[in-house]
Order: structure tokens, then sequence, then C-alpha cells
């Protein structure tokens, strides 16, 4: 496995491995790796013939009062846990090397950004989108994998990658969950003991909400205040969203029909932490547990 550290050597390489017909997938990460992330390498790995993983902690996603000094990192561990989820190389620049001075160019996808996190994190996404083409244009893949924690990331740059012509297959892998529920997430390891375990009220609001549907419930204001009231039970987590919104648009929905994105984030102690599930809402459902 190679670890590449400057733009023109990544460029190069891969410029080499399209003239041999290689399919180049791409991983983007910022670091601190764990089994949602090494899904996503097996993934590529499976559809491609070389897997490039990008760890860059990406200041420009990152307001002013987050957390990108405080990110957790570990490159020799993350090196360790690439190469044995089957990765070729590690695309590992400086925020020199990423944004030289002066650095004026972003790229921004509108209405889908303002949003779910984009209300509470308003520059958030054009840092997503300004690196992800940035990655697009150094890395050159045919491929790239996302995962679907991030949900609303992944429809953004979807809807990038076909605004701008890129010709470049996204893939979406599920969500990788602890036993209990709760979504991996580098994150994770700010909360407390205490908290690790009010954290799996994310998961489980979000199964309540499913299960309110397969019983027929179509409204959407019912079904967020029974997740809200369920997650407020919890002494340290603060509501920032929950959202019920059409798959493509992020259309908030009133009355529930077709697919739907269950999305939330909330802030559990000092991560603010996200989730979600997609539910295909029938036209009728019965509620067998009444007919009994």
């Amino acid at each position: 496995m190679k670890v590449i550290t400057k733009i023109a050597e990544m460029q190069k390489e891969a410029d080499q491995l399209r003239i041999q017909e290689k399919k180049i997938s791409l991983v983007p990460t910022m670091g601190y790796l764990h089994e949602g992330h090494l899904s996503l390498v097996r993934e590529a790995r499976a559809r491609s013939d070389v897997v490039v993983m990008s760890i860059f902690v990406n200041p420009s996603q990152f307001g002013p009062s987050e957390d990108f000094k405080d990110y957790p990192r570990d490159f020799n561990h993350d090196v360790e846990l690439a190469r044995s989820a089957g990765c070729d190389i590690i695309f590992y620049p400086d925020a020199q090397e990423v944004y030289p001075e002066p650095y004026l160019t972003y790229v921004e996808v509108e209405r889908l950004t303002k949003v779910l996190c984009g209300v509470s994190r308003p520059t958030h996404f054009r840092g997503v989108t300004t690196i992800v083409a940035k990655l697009f244009n150094i890395v050159k893949p045919q491929l790239a994998v996302f995962g679907q924690k991030d949900a609303q990331q992944a429809i953004v740059i979807k809807r990038m990658v076909k605004d701008l012509n890129y010709d470049i297959e996204i893939i979406v892998a599920p969500i990788i969950r602890e036993k209990d529920g709760l979504a991996m997430s580098s994150r994770n390891t700010y909360l407390t003991k205490a908290q690790r375990i009010q954290a799996t009220v994310l998961y489980q609001s979000l199964m309540v909400a499913k299960k309110m549907i397969d019983a027929g419930e179509r409204k959407a204001t019912i079904i967020k205040k029974r997740m809200r009231d369920l997650i407020e039970q919890q002494p340290d987590a603060i509501v920032d969203y929950i959202e019920i919104v059409d798959t493509t648009t992020l259309e908030s929905q009133t009355a529930l029909n077709g697919e739907v994105l269950i999305a939330l984030a909330v802030k559990v102690g000092k991560p603010r932490l996200i989730d979600n599930i997609i539910v295909r809402v029938l036209e009728r459902t019965i509620n067998t547990e009444s007919l009994k």
C-alpha cells in the first residue's frame, strides 16, 4: 500500500492507472478509522481495481466554534486498518497542499444544503462539496463510495456530480452500527460512559418512527413529536433537528407517502451525532395488531 501526500504525485499515479485501464475507486474520509469506514473500502474493493482512500481533516467544513482542532486523529493506526481492508493507496495531504494561500474558489450546491444539518452548520456543505470536487480532480476515480450515515452529504454529492457532469458513479453504502444500534462515528469517542448509553436513543427513536409508520401513522408531526419526547428523556440529549424529508429533494413531508428519509441530529454531551433511516411508505398499511 502506498501513502501519497502530494497532489501532483497523486494525479500522476492516477493518470498511469487510467492508461493501464484500471478502474479507480475513491473512499473520502477524515481518518480515525472504524468499521464503518472499512466497510466502504471493502465495497470499493469489490467494484474496482485500485482503491484510494483519502485521509484529510478538512478545515473548510468546520464552523468557527466546532471541533476541528480536537477532531480525533491517529494516522499510524489508520494505515494499518486501511491496509487490512484492502486499500491500495492512501492520499494524505496537509492543509497547505490542499488550500494554498490565497485560496479563493469554492463549490456550492444550493437548496439541498440549506436544510437539515445546513441550518445549524451553514458553511459545512460548501466545505464538503469543495473538498470532494478537489479529490475527484486529484484522484480521478471512476467510482466513489460514501456512507448512508451522512445521508444529506450523499444526496448533495450526487447532485453535484450530476450538475457538474462528473463521469463518476456514486455508491452509498449502508450504515454500520454497534450491537446496540448506535451508528459508528469517530465522534463517538467524545462520549462519556453514561452518554454512550444515552446515545442509543437516536436509533431507538428511528425504530419507533418506523414502527409507527408500519402501523399506519402518516402524519409527520405526530411521528416527530414521539421521537422528540423519547430523546428528551435522556438528561444529556439536546435535539438539533428531527425531520422527515423526500429522499431526493430533501423537502419536508407532512403526509407521508413513497420513500422518505427520517433524519436527526442530537447533541449528547460534547458531540453532535447524526443518524437516519430510509422508509418506504405504502399508500395504505393495515395494523395487524389492531385486528387481533
